[in-house]
């Protein structure tokens, strides 16, 4: 298994996962300018990461991936038990990847959306305006809870590399009790760390 990997980006879920189930894998940095360079682009013709290949298998987008792990290996328990708790998995990681990441993706490729600098900056801020909304449903979610389904899955990895990139674009969530306790606890988990280590990021 390998994982292709831009440190502090979307492919360290994947790689939390991996730490979790406790899988061999390689990781391989790609420079970001490689990204659109032909022999990355015949992995992924969207020119992004993560790609994940196993033998033959080559995956991308971070959901297909991690549902793929958790069909290789149920026993894990990352995905739920029961269809309904299968269920509430799949919700929180779409919510996860398809609400707050689409909404980062504003704040850290602006540009591609105008060249204009006035409306990049109401583009920027309404986005910031919308992620404390967003991160705000997760923190009332996260009451009573240690976890977004109530027990650890492929959703809380994803939900914490969103904090770390909300530390980076200071969208401010220091006042939602539930999802700094829900980051302090992972940050601290053991997999966490070793995932961490091995980007250069621990």
């Amino acid at each position: 298994m390998k994982l292709y990997n831009l440190p502090g980006a979307c492919p360290m879920v994947t790689q939390i996962v991996l730490e979790w189930m406790g899988l061999e894998y390689e990781l391989e940095n790609v420079a970001r300018e490689a990204l659109k360079q032909p022999a990355f682009l015949a992995l992924n013709p969207a020119g992004s990461v993560p790609v994940f290949t196993d033998g033959d298998l080559v995956l991308t987008q971070s959901v297909a991936i991690l549902e793929y792990l958790t069909d290789l290996h149920p026993e894990a328990g990352l995905h739920g038990k029961t269809p309904a708790e299968r269920a509430q998995v799949r919700r929180w990681l779409s919510f996860c990847n398809a609400d707050l990441h689409r909404t980062f993706a504003m704040l850290f490729g602006v540009a591609a959306y105008s060249e204009d600098p006035a409306i990049q900056q109401v583009l920027v801020s309404k986005s910031a305006e919308k992620l404390v909304f967003l991160f705000g449903l997760l923190d009332q979610q996260l009451q009573g809870r240690d976890y977004l389904s109530g027990t650890r899955s492929i959703a809380d990895p994803y939900l914490y590399v969103l904090l770390r990139w909300a530390q980076v674009k200071q969208i401010n969530v220091s006042e939602m009790a539930n999802l700094q306790r829900f980051f302090k606890q992972m940050d601290s988990d053991e997999g966490v760390r070793r995932a961490l280590t091995k980007q250069g990021m621990a």
